[in-house]
């Protein structure tokens, strides 16, 4: 039978306006990384299961268990979106997703502008969070190690300088202060020997107490905030290129569901459209 003029060409019963090829594309890249959010979940649990419930909680803010908790919750709902939307061609639960990645995407690069804009406000909050994380360094096992590697990575010792560990609590200077460790640093502050084959945990011994040059001939005396924003600026080339390495898979997920949700539009439009000229004796 002739078909109206002006009418839309005719689909076949089995043509679908949406590629399989985005649409499992989209369903592998979100399963990716909701794989990869259980096991920063399941880390995370298992770390402070590990720890003794009173140290745990002295420290939630400066907890990296905590952080990786709830990092992993957020990309395990966000690529639940993703995943279940893109299989069952769900358009609320794609957009969601599309939404969230924009809003995670644009709260990133937002924090890197500000970050450089603001950057002496930065630099205070940099402060703030270390020195946090100095006063409960024997709190926290997991913290303790982070700050070991810092401090021994980046050559360093506390915040602005190595008596910045007298706010801890074991190696205060204090007279009252009853600890063996008392006005001593962290073996992480040591300068390294390398015909030492063990590790001597009390190198930091009373270090506290002596002047900056007759400090420095045992440990490093400089704070790791200098330290850590010299390396910033030595490698921003290298901070751009893992900055551009987390940006490009946000731009795929949210090109790619915004691909899709199109292609359902268009296909439940056909739908629709054959639904309401399939009795049309001219359709």
């Amino acid at each position: 039978m002739a078909r109206r003029p002006g009418a839309p060409a005719a689909y076949g019963e089995d043509f679908s306006f949406v590629s399989p090829l985005v649409k499992y594309l989209l369903f592998f890249f979100n399963m990716l990384f909701w794989v990869i959010s259980m096991v920063m979940v399941a880390i995370g649990v298992y770390a402070r299961l590990m720890k003794h419930a009173e140290a745990a909680l002295a420290c939630l803010a400066v907890d990296p268990a905590i952080l990786l908790i709830v990092v992993g919750i957020l990309m395990f709902l966000l690529t639940f979106c993703g995943c279940i939307g893109s299989l069952r061609e769900n358009i609320c639960l794609l957009q969601t997703f599309s939404l969230c990645l924009t809003i995670v995407f644009l709260l990133q690069l937002a924090a890197g502008v500000l970050g450089f804009v603001f950057s002496d406000k930065a630099r205070g909050k940099v402060s703030e969070i270390i020195n946090n994380a100095i006063v409960h360094y024997r709190d926290d096992l997991d913290l303790q190690n982070l700050i070991d590697f810092g401090q021994k990575e980046f050559s360093c010792c506390g915040g602005i300088s190595y008596k910045d560990w007298s706010q801890n609590m074991y190696f205060n200077c204090s007279e009252d202060n009853p600890s063996r460790e008392r006005c001593s640093v962290p073996y992480s502050c040591c300068l390294p020997t390398p015909s030492q084959a063990v590790i001597n945990t009390m190198c930091g011994q009373g270090m506290q107490a002596l002047e900056y040059l007759e400090a420095s001939k045992v440990i490093y005396t400089n704070g790791c905030i200098d330290k850590l924003v010299n390396w910033i600026h030595s490698n921003l080339f290298l901070l751009g290129g893992v900055a551009l390495g987390l940006a490009i898979p946000q731009l795929v997920g949210i090109l790619l569901s915004q691909i899709l949700v199109n292609q359902i539009k268009d296909q439940i439009k056909l739908q629709l459209y054959n639904q309401q000229h399939r009795a049309d004796p001219w359709y």
